[in-house]
């Protein structure tokens, strides 16, 4: 189980210290996803090499256990042949087989069962890098979408802690106002004098009129008052 506590501890080296840097989330977790494989290969081969070492010692456990075979069917053949020092000796070599067969066995047992759960552990393992990777887009999305209200959060209190722009926008705003206002003063006053030269020019051409009618007048009555000529016949 060791290797997957090494495992934990390389890919939790490589999350903080990816996490710390936190500039690009999208770059951030595709390594992320690709530390993770490769220490799944690494992994794949340390559960390999302790299959490996399970297979060895039920060969070796196998061995030890014919060589006892073997033996226990050379002392019956001295037993036999009515030689018992011999079947004696068969025995012994026989009782040594059996206690190795044995040790074997219990290391076999115990590095059968390691295996069993380093299985286990690497199946789950390899089902969490799926999911990560199943997850990576969404995650991805989701730190954009954080990303860009973050950066709307910052202008927005960038844009409300700078008072003198407001107040200077302000002082614009009143400025314009006095602006336009001065400008209908303006034409108010042009107005107001346009209409002053035109009442002037209209009293003038009344009173010119009236003038003209006044001289016609008497110059007609004088008219009248002259005696008529009187015409002479020749």
């Amino acid at each position: 189980m060791g290797i997957f506590s090494r495992l934990k501890t390389l890919i939790s080296a490589n999350i903080n210290h990816l996490i710390n840097k936190a500039e690009k989330p999208e770059k951030m977790l595709n390594q992320l996803i690709i530390d993770m494989n490769e220490q799944l290969i690494e992994s794949k081969k340390a559960v390999a090499g302790a299959i490996a070492d399970e297979k060895r010692l039920e060969r070796e456990m196998n061995t030890q256990l014919n060589q006892s075979a073997d033996w226990e069917r050379k002392a019956a053949l001295a037993v036999q042949k009515g030689e018992d020092d011999l079947a004696k000796e068969a025995l012994l070599r026989k009782q040594e087989h059996d206690n190795a067969t044995l040790e074997y066995r219990k290391q076999w047992e115990a590095q059968h069962a390691a295996v069993g759960k380093l299985k286990d552990s690497l199946r789950e393992l390899s089902d969490k890098i799926e999911k990560a990777q199943r997850q990576k887009n969404l995650l991805i999305a989701r730190a954009k979408r954080a990303e860009a209200q973050q950066k709307i959060q910052d202008t927005i209190s960038s844009v409300s802690g700078n008072r003198s722009a407001f107040n200077a926008f302000d002082r614009m705003a009143e400025k314009v106002d006095q602006m336009e206002a001065q400008a209908d003063a303006s034409k108010e006053l042009e107005d107001f004098t346009s209409n002053n030269d035109l009442d002037k020019r209209f009293a003038e051409l009344e009173k010119s009129d009236g003038t003209a009618d006044n001289l016609l007048a008497e110059f007609k009555a004088k008219m009248k008052a002259l005696p008529e000529e009187t015409s002479t016949t020749p």
